[in-house]
């Protein structure tokens, strides 16, 4: 199949190649040429062709409100749950996400579906379960509960054993919680260092729930190198990551969706403290881009889901931008630069020969506003057409 007149966008260069025409053979990118070959073709006339978008900070399985939670829920339940929202972040152009923790190692389950051929679901990426301290942000959640380095260390060792990709911490409160705070560590920095090193020995790393900056610092002292929300992050240390080339999920959305939040149940408490967190949590990412911290789109609630006439996940890429991101850069985010975080370049992230056809379709160049990626029109995972909204011919 040759998806012919389509404009090229390179995400790496900020550039697009108009008017050219994209081989798809066998799930993959093959020919981009000027001309289609031979075969079947279908006519973009003229849209902006994108990479598919990844989100890398999910929960699918994810209970609202969070009291609600049974974590003895059983797992057929869970995914079903999980699988939903999956679909749905499928068809509004999520073709890989990453789970940072689900009930029941749901992400593992479904991953597993889909390579089955069963569930027609996004690339899945999974963490299977976090690992907090007792009475911690992820206590009550079916998180694995670790005291201590070595119990740390045999739980980021058993979730990996499980077949996750990376290990998801938690280092410091957040704004789900009654009580919490962001500025006290809920872990010491030898059990930062205990989860860093089982994960470095399957090759894996660990990705930190992270408020503010003292417990970022300490994990970055221990090798800690994917970092999500920074409520509260100071100059020095957004340098600071920045120079050591990691990544952050800033999750703008969390502080910036109280009518989503009370249309899923979050009791009040919650919405008041996202509202009042907001000034302070968009000040903290303006720190960030403005020194240089390498940004990944990721939303924490269901990255499919409505909210204010597009995606969650789109809705976010327009808040990054509005914190001071480039489009290029806020594109980026949500494609070449998160395939980079998941060690997945070589696979997914930018439209180029041999790579797994994850595609989707817009009208406007998503390179002068990324408000261009709410009219998502086309979707393509693996060379197999998930969604096509464009007028009949």
């Amino acid at each position: 199949m040759w998806l012919t007149d389509a404009r090229v966008v390179d995400v790496v260069a900020g550039e697009v190649r108009d008017g050219v025409s994209v081989e798809i053979s066998g799930g993959r990118i093959g020919a981009i040429q000027k001309q289609p070959g031979a075969g079947e073709q279908m006519s973009l006339e003229g849209r902006y062709l994108v990479p598919g978008l990844i989100s890398v900070h999910t929960h699918l399985s994810m209970v609202y409100p969070f009291s609600d939670t049974d974590e003895n829920e059983n797992p057929g339940l869970t995914v079903l749950r999980a699988y939903g929202r999956a679909q749905d972040a499928l068809r509004s152009g999520i073709t890989t996400l990453r789970s940072v923790h689900e009930l029941n190692r749901a992400d593992l389950l479904l991953a597993e579906a889909a390579r089955a051929g069963w569930a027609d679901v996004p690339r899945i990426v999974g963490a299977g379960r976090a690992i907090s301290t007792p009475g911690g942000h992820g206590e009550g959640h079916g998180s694995v509960i670790a005291d201590g380095p070595e119990a740390f260390r045999e739980a980021a060792l058993a979730e990996l054993d499980a077949g996750c990709a990376h290990i998801k911490v938690f280092i410091t409160g957040g704004i789900a919680n009654m009580g919490e705070t962001f500025d006290q560590p809920q872990m010491t920095s030898a059990e930062m260092a205990a989860a860093v090193g089982a994960a470095s020995e399957r090759d894996a790393y660990v990705v930190a729930h992270a408020a503010s900056s003292l417990a970022i610092n300490q994990a970055l002292d221990v090798g800690i190198r994917s970092f999500e929300h920074a409520y509260d992050l100071d100059e020095d240390t957004a340098r600071r990551m920045a120079a050591e080339g990691v990544f952050l999920t800033p999750t703008l959305c969390v502080t910036r969706s109280q009518e989503w939040m009370r249309w899923k149940g979050f009791e009040e408490f919650q919405i008041e403290t996202s509202l009042q967190v907001g000034p302070m949590h968009l000040a903290s990412i303006r720190r960030a881009v403005a020194a240089g911290v390498t940004m990944v789109t990721g939303t924490d609630y269901p990255p499919g889901d409505p909210i204010e006439g597009t995606s969650v996940t789109v809705y976010e890429m327009g808040l990054m931008q509005g914190a001071g991101l480039r489009p290029r850069l806020a594109l980026a985010a949500a494609t070449s630069t998160a395939a980079r975080l998941l060690g997945l370049e070589s696979e997914i992230g930018t439209i180029e020969e041999g790579k797994a056809a994850d595609l989707v379709a817009v009208e406007e160049n998503p390179l002068d506003d990324t408000a261009a990626m709410r009219g998502i029109s086309f979707v393509m995972q693996s060379g197999r057409v998930v969604r096509d909204d464009r007028p009949a011919a």
